[in-house]
């Protein structure tokens, strides 16, 4: 290890070395597959770790993870060693693994009230209109006292802001339901890209990603990507929310003797090509202002034309391995890539680039004055550590004696907004349950005293007509007695048949008796 520098390699003229003191102007690290880009981003992590500097490294392709285990020179290796003059000395660097899914190191999350309504606007790719809504549901959190957490909180506010669209929009201005319906479309498409796994608590704390270990070698910080280089919008939002904290939490330094950070982007054009424009442009702001932070950024990437000009015209630090140029897109690049170097009289930087071997790299770094220095053709030094990826079992052995252990692997879940307005809602549904019982009750109670009323008033009539009733009869046997009745003389028609029948039946008898009588004394 060099006391000013990374070694890197060594060219024809001199040592190829990588100052510590302008490691901050960052850099890329170029060449085809199978090249050996991910050899050099391990000799320089390890290169800067045992400087005392903390590193980041994304891990796309999962071969990185080698840098956490002592390497295994063969004979090829020790004799490119030796002709550098180097003596290798097998050892692993202090490594933390971490992985965004949480499969393959420790969860790394942060809340979505710490990625902001700018931030997150770029990650979901909203326009003007449907970030001005996201804001005004940030700030109606930020009123209302919720914290938002992770997506449950945000689509729990979304709804809430929905249903009271009309008092905010009274206070903030109008929401529209169009662009809160699309902002949740949105959020869906983030969530099935994993970035459900994002969001939440325990949040990351920048402090446990730049440690120095007691040995005085900073930590090496290796995120597994291999699933995560599958959702490129998450990828990138990620990184550039790691570099913005950084940006907004650290002093400014201008230009360190060291580095407070350096980290390494692998297959930075993951960062550029399939992320949309307001997240890339964020993107290429934050790697212009972080360098007077002390941390350096270094894009390893195939071709640099996969990085924008804005962006590559900031990193002053360049190592290209070989690029094969075909196709006449791949001839412009690699021109490209030629143009970029301080030119060495030595050799066509071209065709030079197009000849390198694996192993080999152009190697241009920035001198003491912070000027490019002349390209040289470099055989890259071999690493200390392990060549190739670490297995399994040794991944889950190294997180075990992790610093970290045990901080970030339990999911914690308080209560956020999800959970205040949930119980919100549910004292606003039993309030409207008990208005409904409290009304129905009412009008039962209505019904049973106008039915109470007709009762006591049917009541009142009846004993007023008892009363009545008993007045009379008293005042009927208070009354002095009346003298019989005269009978009527007149006969009635029945009465004047009857007596003419008797009368008619006792003249014929009486007639019958004295002819009889009479007969009889005639006779005699």
């Amino acid at each position: 290890m060099s006391d000013t520098g990374v070694f890197l390699g060594q060219s024809p003229d001199k040592p190829e070395i990588l100052l510590y003191g302008r490691a901050n102007r960052h850099g890329v690290v170029a060449g085809a597959t199978g090249t050996g880009k991910t050899v050099t981003l391990q000799i320089m992590a390890q290169g800067f770790s045992d400087a005392g500097v903390p590193v980041f490294c994304a891990d796309v392709k999962g071969d990185l993870s080698g840098i956490a285990l002592p390497g295994s020179p063969n004979e090829k290796l020790l004799a490119r060693a030796q002709g550098m003059g180097l003596t290798l000395d097998p050892r692993a660097a202090p490594v933390v693994f971490w992985d965004l899914y949480g499969q393959k190191g420790h969860p790394i999350r942060t809340t979505v009230s710490e990625i902001g309504p700018l931030l997150l606007a770029r990650m979901l790719n909203l326009n003007d209109v449907q970030e001005g809504v996201l804001s005004v549901v940030f700030h109606v959190a930020d009123q209302e006292g919720l914290l938002l957490l992770d997506l449950d909180d945000l689509r729990a506010m979304l709804v809430y802001v929905g249903e009271n669209a009309e008092r905010i929009g009274r206070e903030v201005g109008n929401v529209a339901p169009a662009s809160i319906a699309a902002i949740q479309r949105s959020l869906l498409q983030l969530e099935q890209q994993g970035g459900g796994a994002f969001f939440g608590e325990p949040a990351l704390r920048l402090e446990d990603m730049l440690r120095t270990g007691l040995d005085g070698r900073g930590q090496v910080n290796v995120l597994d990507a291999t699933k995560l280089m599958n959702s490129p919008r998450l990828y990138a939002a990620f990184l550039l929310w790691l570099l913005s904290e950084l940006f907004e939490q650290l002093p400014e330094v201008g230009d360190p003797e060291k580095p407070r950070l350096v980290f390494f982007f692998d297959e930075a054009h993951l960062l550029f090509n399939d992320t949309p424009d307001a997240l890339r442009e964020k993107v290429e702001q934050v790697v212009r202002l972080i360098r007077s932070k002390g941390v350096g950024v270094y894009f390893v990437t195939q071709n640099p034309a996969d990085i924008p000009d804005s962006v590559l015209a900031q990193l002053g630090n360049r190592i290209q391995h070989a690029l094969r140029a075909y196709t006449p897109s791949e001839q412009k690049g690699l021109k490209a890539a030629s143009q970029s170097f301080r030119p060495n009289p030595a050799f066509d930087t071209a065709e030079c680039i197009q000849g390198l071997g694996v192993g080999e790299a152009l190697v241009s770094t920035l001198d003491e004055k912070g000027a490019p220095n002349i390209v040289g053709r470099t055989a890259i030094r071999p690493p200390d550590s392990r060549l190739g990826p670490a297995t399994d079992a040794e991944r889950a052995q190294i997180m075990a004696a992790s610093p970290v252990r045990g901080l970030y692997d339990t999911v914690v879940d308080r209560d956020s907004a999800a959970e205040i307005l949930a119980v919100r809602r549910g004292e606003a549904d039993q309030a409207a349950a008990d208005a409904r019982l409290a009304e129905a009750k009412a009008k039962a109670d209505a019904a049973a005293a106008k039915d109470a009323e007709k009762a006591a008033v049917a009541r009142e009539k009846e004993q007023a007509r008892m009363q009545a009733r008993y007045e009379r009869e008293a005042a009927r046997s208070r009354a002095p007695a009346r003298a019989p009745a005269r009978r009527s003389t007149r006969e009635t028609p029945v009465e004047a048949m009857t007596k003419s029948v008797l009368r008619t039946a006792g003249s014929t008898l009486t007639r019958e008796l004295l002819r009889g009588i009479l007969g009889g004394l005639k006779r005699r």
